[in-house]
């Protein structure tokens, strides 16, 4: 099975169009009333919310991708690169 990278923004926004998915089924089936207006908050809300995490997990990969990891070094200096090209 491939893999794929982890997207936090993405199972946020799910859960709350699957909330507000349920919401609305739970309302088709008489099961509960719900105002029209109820969902129209929790689908923004959780869009907002998707969008802060998905910016954070951002900002954090890329913070970890630019810095050396602990058992990297630099590669050596080349020796030759003082000397001058024959002519």
């Amino acid at each position: 099975m491939l893999r794929h990278e982890f997207q936090p923004g993405r199972l946020v926004a799910g859960t709350f169009l699957t909330l507000a998915g349920i919401i609305y089924v739970g309302d088709a089936s008489d099961a509960w009333e719900t105002p029209w207006f109820v969902v129209i908050p929790i689908v923004i809300g959780g869009l907002c919310l998707a969008a802060a995490v998905a910016l954070t997990t951002r900002g954090i990969r890329r913070r970890r991708s630019s810095t050396t990891p602990a058992g990297a070094h630099p590669a050596p200096p080349d020796p030759n690169s003082h000397r001058e090209a024959p002519h």
